[in-house]
């Protein structure tokens, strides 16, 4: 299994890449964030020779206006991946499950050279979500050891831990299998 970090504004714009294959950085958020330190945060990750993705975490309501949002301030280079962070918002809501097949359709419509991604936690996969729609894979948060996610179904990503900071592994043989995946979209 291929190590990963994902990382937002709350971390350092020179986070640690030794040993990485892959860096997941936080684009934006509803429709009027982006992450201050997006670009350094970009820069440092292709510098140290990472598969790069892009996230967005996902707020209820205009489901256009926020994929349009997304893919405007989110680095456009084929072979990074995109992905919507589906999880419940500061106010308790968070996005119906068809809100979210939106949203990852209309990125990937938007995107047609980008690998479109899921993120979500495992309660939400396995309480919350009633349509199995992940796009082109799924990247699930569950902290337990690394690439063992407690769910049935096939998965890409799987968060393990949260200390000191996101840890990722990806379900991939080789970083160049990982890379060829992400050019094939």
């Amino acid at each position: 299994m291929l190590r990963g970090i994902d990382v937002s504004a709350y971390q350092s714009s020179s986070f640690g890449t030794d040993g990485l294959s892959f860096a997941f950085i936080k684009a934006t958020e509803g429709r009027s964030y982006v992450n201050p330190r997006l670009s350094a945060q970009t820069k440092h990750a292709r510098d140290a020779g990472l598969v790069v993705g892009f996230y967005h975490f996902l707020w209820p309501g205009d489901l256009t206006a926020q994929a349009e949002y997304f893919v405007a301030h989110a680095p456009e280079k084929g072979g990074d991946l995109l992905a919507v962070d589906w999880e419940t918002t500061g106010e308790g809501t968070h996005a119906s499950n068809a809100e979210k097949d939106s949203f990852i359709r209309k990125v990937r419509a938007l995107r047609p050279n980008n690998r479109v991604l899921l993120y979500c936690n495992r309660s939400f996969w396995l309480n919350v979500d009633r349509t199995s729609y992940a796009g082109d894979g799924s990247w699930i948060a569950d902290y337990v050891t690394a690439g063992e996610p407690r769910i049935k179904a096939k998965w890409r990503f799987h968060q393990y831990t949260s200390d000191p900071h996101d840890k990722d592994v990806a379900d991939f043989g080789s970083k160049a299998a990982l890379k060829k995946w992400a050019d094939d979209a």
